[in-house]
């Protein structure tokens, strides 16, 4: 009975111990200090369903810069109790700082479009970028608002 004990002392502190999931991903934006969190964004089946989408636009008005996924100590402890059916994650977004990206650019290399406008807008607007980026030779960025 000690023997069944210990072996399962041991396994549940191997397991507690080994370390915590953590993934990152950066757009090459400059991060300011504006950060948004969501410290329990559900996730379902060990991951399999992921959490919601994650609607940073409302806090970032100049982008993301970075977000982090990761299970925190808590996160898998709860993982674990429900048999990973329940797995909540960390998510932080790191809104990008309002120098960097589509603020720097001029207007000539920017199409700005309305979020709430309908296909045949938003499929001109994609022409529109397509011929000033083949008339200029450089990039053309849609910001879509």
């Amino acid at each position: 009975m000690n023997r069944i004990i210990s072996t399962l002392a041991l396994s549940m502190m191997i397991l507690f111990l080994s370390g915590c999931y953590h993934a990152q991903v950066t757009t090459g934006l400059e991060p300011s200090a504006q950060v948004y969190e969501e410290t329990f964004a559900s996730a379902w089946i060990n991951g399999l369903v992921p959490p919601s989408l994650v609607r940073a636009q409302d806090e970032c008005s100049n982008g993301v810069a970075r977000v982090e996924t990761r299970l925190s100590f808590v996160n898998m402890l709860v993982g674990f109790l429900t048999f990973s059916i329940y797995t909540p994650m960390h998510i932080k977004v790191t809104c990008a700082a309002s120098s960097s990206g589509v603020n720097q650019m001029n207007n000539t290399n920017l199409v700005r479009v309305e979020s709430s406008g309908s296909d045949e807008v938003v499929y001109q607007a994609f022409a529109n970028a397509v011929e000033e980026s083949r008339k200029s030779k450089k990039p053309v960025y849609i910001d879509f608002r």
